[in-house]
C-alpha cells in the first residue's frame, strides 16, 4: 500500500483532480469555457502577480477544446504551477468541489 502524498504535493494532486472534473464538465458542455475567458479578462484588469499565468492560460484557451483539456490535466511541473492560477473558478458547483475535497480528506483521492 502506498503512502498518500503530504503537504503541497497533496494539494497539487487535489488540484489535478479538480481540473479533471472540470475537463469532464467542459467535455459535456463546451460553452462553459466562456467562464474561464471571462475570469481571465476580469482578473487581468488588476494586473496582479498571477498575470504571467493568466497570459499563458489565455494562450492555451486560444486552442481547440481537446488541447485545452489535455493541458488542464497534464501532470507536469509547468501545468502544476499553472493550476495554482486557474481561470476555471466557477465551473464546478460547490457540491462537486466539496466532494473532491472530502475524498482527499478521507485519504481517497481517486473517485470511487
Amino acid at each position: 500500500m502506498s503512502v498518500p502524498p503530504q503537504g503541497h504535493q497533496r494539494l497539487d494532486r487535489r488540484s489535478l483532480a479538480l481540473h479533471r472534473a472540470i475537463a469532464e464538465k467542459l467535455r459535456a458542455n463546451p460553452a462553459l469555457i466562456a467562464i474561464a475567458r471571462d475570469n481571465l479578462e476580469r482578473w487581468s484588469l488588476a494586473r496582479g502577480r498571477s498575470q504571467p499565468y493568466w497570459d499563458a492560460w489565455r494562450e492555451i484557451l486560444d486552442h481547440p477544446l481537446p488541447y485545452v483539456m489535455d493541458r488542464m490535466i497534464e501532470d507536469s511541473e509547468r501545468m502544476t504551477a499553472m493550476r495554482q492560477a486557474t481561470p476555471f473558478a466557477g465551473i464546478l458547483e460547490p457540491k462537486e468541489r466539496w466532494a473532491i475535497y472530502e475524498r482527499f480528506e478521507q485519504g481517497r483521492p481517486e473517485a470511487t
